[in-house]
Order: structure tokens, then C-alpha cells, then sequence
């Protein structure tokens, strides 16, 4: 580790030490001492700084991107919703949905318990999964596709 870093840390109030390698082994707290200006000190880094280059760390060539996970809103069957209001709230807050395709939804809401009724994003999912909440449908929690 350059010298330069050792003065800089000394103007931020603590000792460094290095070995031999300049690998720091210790790291002593110490009050900054009126002994030189910090005038004096700056120009001690500035030299210090021209005598040791800057190496930029090097990136990593495979770097992975994870697409963000698609969640699923699942409305459950209940004994207090009739089939025309389930329909509509899903024509009302889904986008992209057809009467027909929501029929079908509420036919298997009905006779299986749940369907899926939209898959994609979290924030979008969050925001659909409030609004058929507050229509009265019975949902179940988000959980991830």
C-alpha cells in the first residue's frame, strides 16, 4: 500500500503501520499534533501521491444480470362474492382482460378454489393485488411465479 494512504490517514487522526509488504498491521488512534502545519502535511501528500500511481481494480468480465422475479395474484373462492362481481372486479382493476377470459376465472375460482388471475411484475402485482382486496375479493398473499 502506497505511503500516500499512511498520510492521509494520519491527517484523519489515526496511525497506520505497515511491515515490510506494506501490509497495515496496525491502525492506532492519535490526536493530530500542532508539530506541522497542514499546509506542510498537503504538499507531503502531494509528493507522496506523484511517487506511487493509482491502480484502478479491475472489473470482473462475467457479470450475471437476474431478471426481477414476476409475482402471482391468486383471488380464492369464498360464499360471499356472487360471479357477476368477481367478474367485473377483475374487468375493472386487470389489464388486458377480456369478459370471456374473466369468466373463465371466476368458473375456476368456483370449482377449483383459486386461479391465477395475473402474473408480472411486484409493484404492479402489489398495486392489483390492493385493488381486488378492496373490492371485497377474497386473495391470497403474493408469493413469487
Amino acid at each position: 500500500m502506497p505511503r500516500f494512504f499512511q498520510s492521509f490517514e494520519m491527517l484523519r487522526g489515526r496511525t497506520v503501520s505497515y511491515d515490510d509488504d506494506d501490509v497495515v498491521y496496525a491502525i492506532l488512534p492519535q490526536r493530530f499534533s500542532g508539530n506541522c502545519s497542514m499546509a506542510t502535511t498537503l504538499s507531503l501528500l502531494s509528493a507522496t501521491a506523484a511517487a506511487a500511481p493509482t491502480v484502478a481494480p479491475t472489473r470482473s468480465s462475467q457479470t450475471t444480470q437476474q431478471p426481477y422475479p414476476n409475482f402471482k395474484i391468486i383471488v380464492l373462492n369464498d360464499d360471499f362474492n356472487t360471479f357477476q362481481h368477481v367478474t367485473e372486479s377483475l374487468l375493472k382493476h386487470i389489464p388486458g382482460m377480456t369478459a370471456e377470459h374473466a369468466w373463465e376465472l371466476t368458473n375456476q375460482i368456483h370449482f377449483e378454489g383459486q386461479a391465477i388471475v395475473w402474473v408480472g411484475p411486484q409493484e404492479q402485482a402489489e398495486l392489483y393485488h390492493m385493488q381486488l382486496g378492496m373490492e371485497g375479493l377474497t386473495m391470497a398473499p403474493l408469493e413469487a411465479a
